[in-house]
């Protein structure tokens, strides 16, 4: 039996790299990665994460461009700024309240 463990970071929480200058909101959480190995191993060997942790899918956003980024959760911070981001996929999967806050969008299927 494999214990995982439990994700640190909510879906529609604003989370930050804790390296490079990208910030996004988290829509998919894998309990381990769950990527390919080539990606993993394009990683250089000195900051390559470990496999045994959870990794979270970002609507991310840096200065020039929008994107899905994949981040295993020791490179992640909570970003505190307030701010909005401004991923064009934002309004297809979330709500945002007045105060900012994310929540998952529900779509009723019937």
């Amino acid at each position: 039996m494999t214990k995982h463990k439990s994700a640190k970071y909510q879906l529609g929480q604003v989370v930050r790299h804790r390296i490079y200058p990208f910030r996004g909101v988290v829509f998919d959480v894998d309990p381990t990665f769950s990527n390919t190995e080539e990606w993993w191993e394009s990683i250089p060997e000195e900051i390559r994460p470990r496999k045994d942790q959870p990794y979270y899918h970002l609507l991310a956003e840096n200065a020039d461009t929008e994107y899905v980024a994949y981040v295993s959760e020791q490179n992640l911070l909570p970003d505190d700024t307030g701010a909005p981001v401004r991923h064009p996929q934002i309004d297809e999967l979330f709500d945002e309240d007045d105060d900012g806050t994310y929540h998952v969008r529900y779509v009723d299927v019937h």
